[in-house]
């Protein structure tokens, strides 16, 4: 149902090495660009994640209860990509560890703030 996801930036050099740094990890790939606007990623399995600078131009903000989950085929890749995001400069928002069950996540954020989450289940 989800085609793409995209995550505003207010500086787009700084945010597409951030993402193609720890997307790197999960497979994904430079999909898609409009030089200066926007750069998206794709590992050919599920939705597009893009970041993006506002259309209107106003400043990007992020969303408070607004999350992105990335899935991820182990745990170890969740520990991994948890790592990398604050390796680069995200912030730690939940380390890595099983929840409820079956689901194992690792919550950070991104350097404009914008939350995620890398899980396995």
């Amino acid at each position: 149902m989800i085609g793409y996801i995209m995550l505003g930036t207010n500086d787009l050099d700084r945010a597409t090495k951030f993402y193609a740094d720890l997307l790197s990890l999960l497979g994904a790939k430079q999909a898609m660009t409009d030089p200066g606007r926007f750069v998206g990623w794709s590992n050919g399995k599920g939705p597009m994640l893009a970041v993006t600078k506002p259309h209107d131009g106003n400043k990007a903000t992020f969303g408070n209860g607004t999350m992105v989950a990335l899935a991820a085929d182990s745990q170890e890749t969740v520990n991994k990509v948890h790592a990398k995001a604050l390796s680069l400069g995200g912030t730690d928002e939940g380390a890595p560890g099983l929840r409820g069950g079956t689901f194992y996540g690792g919550y950070f954020r991104d350097l404009d703030g914008n939350k995620l989450v890398v899980f396995h289940m």
